[in-house]
């Protein structure tokens, strides 16, 4: 074996320090996530709360492997993106924004933590109310997180990611709602965000994607956005884009003086995965990040928006898929729904019965006191709860 193949096989969930890494991001993530919502007040500052998300990131990673002889890098995987009502995505202003939340707006919070680049995501939709979310507010929510559920049980060795693709589109349909297109669920490796193994969310004639079989010891970041509008979002305003991801295979000589002292500082703070243009010095970063986006230095992260009135729900998560089943790292509880529709589709019902873990039989190393078969086998689902089920 090269040293090359040693390196990548170590760097799998095979290693349990890979594997702990994976899950500590996964744990600060989601209490950052708790305490974006507990900050989601009407009439409070989206700016504010996405930087609090943020610091809340860098602090906590911050706290870990301090002592450690080699460097380990960590912190923000993804920024903080508070999308409100039809903006379906990629909402992080920069300080100047004076955007403020209203009681019952629809927000998707999405957000990113990594561990020496082992990267933990999740996306949540939150409405901004007391009491039941109800209708079509209800319906989007539901079909988001029930489409969830439906993936997890999907995402297992043996299946391929055309499955999952026809899944998540007839849960959507079950609800009266559209899968939202142009959205991937990807591979996640060391320091990848967006890895070459993708689960397209509607596939269509234009964007085509590799078929593929699921394998054990994978990391994939499955994301979902659901819409009672069409689904086929629209980029409204470029100057709305704050998050960009370096494009590391490009390079090109920058005329302008502000685009080039931007552009070192990315690379020096940001070499890899995406960052909000936030925690650049705003002036310089608004005139040179126009010139490295033009030469595709940097891949923007655009604010998309279905039509006025639409309501989009959005739900992401990290899934470890370990020999002994699908381990989903990332969550947050719902809200408790009423939508006005139900589940009733026997194939979506099958679907939601599937455990998400493996049964063993016998072999192996037993633990004291077990005897025989040792069944690891998570709770099924009932299709009456809206996919609110195991969201621990």
């Amino acid at each position: 074996m090269s040293d090359d193949e040693r390196e990548e096989k170590e760097l799998d969930l095979t290693s349990p320090d890979v594997v702990t890494k994976y899950k500590s991001a996964a744990e600060i993530v989601n209490k950052a996530l708790q305490l974006v919502i507990s900050e989601c007040k009407p009439k409070g500052k989206v700016v504010d709360i996405c930087e609090k998300g943020d610091s809340f990131i860098r602090e906590q990673t911050g706290n870990m492997y301090k002592n450690v002889k080699k460097k380990i890098e960590r912190g923000v995987a993804f920024p903080t993106c508070i999308s409100v009502n039809n903006t379906v995505c990629h909402f992080s202003p920069l300080a100047s924004d004076e955007t403020v939340l209203e009681e019952g707006d629809v927000l998707k919070i999405d957000m990113g933590c990594h561990i020496d680049g082992f990267i933990a995501v999740v996306a949540h939709t939150h409405v901004l109310q007391e009491g039941p979310v109800m209708g079509r507010a209800g319906d989007v929510i539901a079909a988001a997180n029930t489409a969830a559920e439906v993936a997890l049980r999907l995402v297992r060795p043996g299946k391929n990611n055309k499955d999952v693709t026809e899944a998540i589109n007839k849960v959507a349909a079950a609800y009266d709602c559209k899968i939202v297109e142009g959205v991937l669920s990807h591979q996640l490796k060391q320091f990848v965000i967006d890895g070459n193994k993708v689960i397209i969310s509607v596939s269509n004639p234009d964007t085509k994607v590799d078929e593929f079989e699921f394998e054990e010891n994978e990391v994939y970041a499955i994301d979902i956005v659901t819409s009672t509008g069409e689904g086929k979002p629209k980029l409204l305003d470029e100057k709305q884009t704050t998050v960009y991801k370096r494009a590391v295979d490009k390079n090109y000589h920058l005329k302008m003086k502000a685009s080039r002292f931007i552009f070192s500082e990315i690379n020096q703070k940001f070499p890899i995965l995406p960052f909000s243009a936030r925690a650049l010095e705003e002036k310089r970063a608004r005139l040179g990040l126009v010139e490295c986006v033009n030469h595709e230095l940097l891949q923007p992260y655009p604010v998309l928006h279905e039509k006025p009135g639409d309501y989009v729900a959005h739900t992401k998560f990290t899934v470890l898929l370990m020999p002994n089943g699908s381990d989903r790292i990332t969550s947050h509880p719902l809200q408790e729904l009423q939508p006005t529709k139900m589940i009733d589709d026997p194939e979506i019902k099958a679907w939601l019965a599937l455990g998400t873990k493996t049964k063993k039989k016998g072999g192996g190393k037993k633990k004291k006191g077990k005897k025989g078969t040792e069944s690891a086998e998570a709770e099924p689902m009932d299709a009456t709860t809206n996919g609110a089920e195991s969201q621990e």
